[in-house]
């Protein structure tokens, strides 16, 4: 049985993926039909600018994620943006020449298949997931040794 906590996070998560792609996809319809720009190069300007609203949306509310670190995190979210942007691109180029359909309504078949069985998977269960071993990293790097620490172990060292 689904947790309450899971289905709560995974509304959450769908109404971030919604904001987002409304951003993306009113950025690819006004980069194509008023800039004149390819559909696919399109989706990459929208997909990168809904990106960053859906990163700031699922950090913050969704995941409520602390750590890992926000480097390490935007790697991982650049990676699956990076796939989420490939699969979204030749997929709707792909559907609208097969299907001889418009553009606006391939991507929306493409988006709801990218946003949770690729998107959604990968981000809960990798970017914004703690494991202990991100956890010790984490502190190891937010550890400062003050300086006689440093000389302690210097002594140590020279003694050996």
């Amino acid at each position: 049985m689904l947790k309450k906590k899971s289905i709560l996070v995974f509304g959450k998560a769908q109404i971030s993926a919604f904001v987002g792609g409304l951003c993306d996809y009113g950025i690819m319809v006004l980069c194509v039909e008023l800039l004149g720009f390819s559909v696919k190069n399109s989706i990459v300007i929208g997909g990168l600018l809904g990106a960053v609203i859906n990163f700031s949306i699922n950090k913050y509310w969704t995941y409520q994620s602390r750590k890992p670190s926000l480097t390490s995190q935007l790697i991982k979210f650049y990676i699956v943006v990076a796939g989420s942007i490939l699969l979204k691109s030749n997929g709707t180029v792909f559907l609208t020449h097969i299907l001889h359909w418009d553009y606006k309504i391939t991507r929306i078949i493409i988006d709801l298949v990218v946003s949770i069985g690729f998107n959604f998977m990968l981000q809960k269960y990798w970017v914004f997931k703690t494991s202990p071993i991100t956890e010790s990293i984490d502190q190891m790097s937010e550890t400062t040794l003050d300086k006689e620490t440093i000389s302690a172990s210097r002594r140590e060292y020279q003694e050996v």
